[in-house]
């Protein structure tokens, strides 16, 4: 180590070294501590997940178009229907296995309370599974 000196001297470069020794020693505490706990961090759990095959349903339930126009006048798969047929319909269909899907196609026109009383009926007759049918295209969107 050098230490300066009260002589006044041609050399004014800072006489200060930094000792390495510390550090290397911290350094190598912390390499060893490591080392140690390092294994003890990695453990796992040993499970004997069960093996299963599967293979698609390709058994698809039969849909059923319902559309409901702004007269509130009802279409059994392209076909007109009243409020008797329908009733009908629903419950042959709600019997059926599978359980076909009921697709609900409804003019924007069409009331709520008779897309509601169709879906109701549905329900009771068994039919769980009711979907909707929109148009997705912008020009049908109101602005």
């Amino acid at each position: 180590m050098a230490f300066a000196s009260l002589e006044s001297g041609d050399d004014d470069a800072p006489l200060t070294e930094i000792n390495m020794v510390p550090l290397i020693d911290v350094m190598l505490v912390l390499l060893i501590i490591f080392m140690v706990t390092a294994p003890l961090l990695t453990h796992a759990v040993k499970v004997d997940l069960p093996k299963a095959a599967s293979s698609a349903n390709l058994t698809k339930p039969d849909n059923i178009q319902l559309a409901i126009d702004a007269g509130s006048q009802i279409f059994w798969n392209g076909e007109a229907v009243d409020a008797a047929q329908l009733g009908d319909r629903l419950k042959a269909a709600g019997a059926q296995q599978p359980q076909p899907e009921l697709h609900i196609r409804a003019e924007r026109t069409a009331t709520y309370e008779r897309v509601a009383q169709v879906m109701s009926e549905a329900a009771r007759n068994g039919l769980t599974r009711i979907g909707f049918v929109t148009d997705p295209s912008p020009a049908t969107r109101q602005q």
